[in-house]
């Protein structure tokens, strides 16, 4: 599944002479394309079968006023980027005043190689007989597996550029596949109790579908044996995609967009605060080795690093984009969209505990331990159950109750607080860090959350 990659000096070459004929001196391009097939299985038969090509590109032109006008198109040629030039000249005599992005001033430094291979596709037919397999070792796994609700199997490709008028020309290409299964079991008089496992790789004959196979079964089963949980506080560790989960619900501490437009629980004098325990570390970095999804730039074109956000516990760093970089008086960390308010967002969470630093409770693993706390193994309803510019949460998880080594699935029950109170409450990061589909992290360790059971 591959296109014939674009020829971006030809394309800044055209957009040159279109502009110039126009008389716009300043612009600037994004544009993502892709292709992407995706399957879908219910028992043994084919459920859904998608394939799909999408492009996306956004034109930025400034006026002579400085202003900014923005237009959205998916015709490249040169007819459709002339009236795309046309279009957001016009729009930029509408532009805001008030908030006016310009060109990342590291647009034209150089961008990092990364260790991507392009993988060749495998037909759709062919994703549909594996995941069909994969559906069929799944439900062999225990006899109280009766369906896979939800699974999917996809498989693309895609590539992104970025051009500007000062000489900025960035393109990439990746592919990407993953893999995802979540099985339903069911027992006579019993509740039905689900388990569900991620795998993603650079193609589909990477994937590590025996690994997914077998961790969405035990997960699965493993939550067959639940009893209900009382109401109280308790130590609580959760697992690193758990709290990987808990903490980009949170992003928007560390955002400086959101910190600017007064949605977020920091603000400008947060930076060289203290907001965790001294050996809590937190970097984005997108460049990351297991970060199948990396991209060596960002939508502005600034290129991708790994930053520091929190270091032994203090503010060390914000997520930028060219205008907040430039409001705060520093450069852009390679974190945004691009638009006439451009977004930003982070790329992948890395947590780790600080060097020579001691958490005074190493003597905790969830793999041994023999206190009783509570092993939280995902998050549920954080779409609704996060007040992001307040720091509270109240989430629905999936977990198990630990009782001098013996695990006990939890039948129903919230886990609700604070960020602050979590960030600070850390009593222990194990020592193994744990990659996952979305970040690194270890086990995490804190204690006094409240927990409230369900009858």
């Amino acid at each position: 599944m591959t296109n014939a990659p674009l020829n971006v000096k030809d394309l800044r070459d055209q957009l040159h002479t279109l502009a110039t004929r126009e008389g716009i001196h300043q612009w600037d391009l994004g544009a993502s394309r892709g292709m992407n097939a995706s399957v879908q299985v219910d028992r043994g038969e084919a459920k859904q079968m998608k394939a799909a090509q999408r492009s996306s590109i956004t034109l930025r032109v400034w006026n002579e006023k400085g202003l900014v006008g923005v237009t959205s198109t998916s015709d490249l040629s040169p007819d459709g980027l002339e009236k795309a030039l046309s279009g957001a000249y016009q729009a930029s005599f509408f532009g805001n005043a008030g908030d006016i992005p310009g060109f990342s001033p590291l647009a034209t430094a150089p961008i990092p190689e990364l260790d991507r291979p392009l993988k060749a596709a495998q037909s759709i037919q062919t994703l549909l007989c594996t995941l069909k397999e994969v559906e069929c070792e799944l439900l062999a796994k225990h006899s109280a597996i009766e369906t896979v609700p939800y699974n999917g199997l996809s498989e693309g490709s895609s590539e992104r550029i970025y051009l500007n008028s000062d000489g900025a020309l960035r393109h990439m290409q990746r592919t990407q596949a993953s893999l995802y299964l979540y099985a339903r079991a069911e027992e006579k008089g019993r509740k039905p109790r689900s388990g569900g496992a991620v795998r993603v790789a650079l193609g589909s004959s990477d994937l590590d579908l025996t690994g997914c196979i077998n961790e969405a079964a035990d997960r699965t089963i493993s939550h067959l044996n639940y009893q209900p949980i009382d109401t109280g506080r308790y130590l609580v560790c959760f697992t690193p995609e758990a709290f990987l989960d808990l903490l980009g619900a949170f992003s928007s501490m560390m955002n400086a967009r959101s910190i600017l437009d007064g949605v977020s629980l920091n603000n400008k004098d947060s930076l060289g605060q203290q907001i965790a325990v001294p050996f809590f570390n937190l970097h984005d970095n997108g460049l990351h080795p297991a970060h199948v999804g990396a991209a060596s730039f960002d939508g502005e074109g600034t290129p991708t690093k790994r930053l520091c956000l929190i270091g032994n516990g203090k503010l060390e760093n914000l997520l930028h984009s060219e205008a907040t970089a430039r409001q705060f008086g520093v450069k852009p960390t390679g974190h945004a969209g691009l638009g006439a308010k451009v977004s930003v967002g982070p790329d992948w969470f890395e947590v780790s505990h600080s060097n020579g630093m001691s958490s005074s409770a190493d003597h905790l693993d969830h793999r041994h331990e023999q206190n009783t706390f509570v092993l939280i193994e995902s998050l549920n309803a954080l779409h609704a159950g996060v007040k992001a510019s307040q720091g509270a949460f109240s989430l629905p998880f999936d977990g198990w109750l630990v009782k001098n080594g013996e695990r006990i699935s939890v039948e129903a029950a919230t886990i609700a607080g604070d960020i602050r109170d979590v960030l600070n409450g850390i009593v222990h990061l194990e020592h193994d860090t744990v990659v996952t589909h979305q970040g690194v992290s270890p086990h995490v360790w804190i204690d006094g959350l409240a927990i409230t059971g369900e009858a």
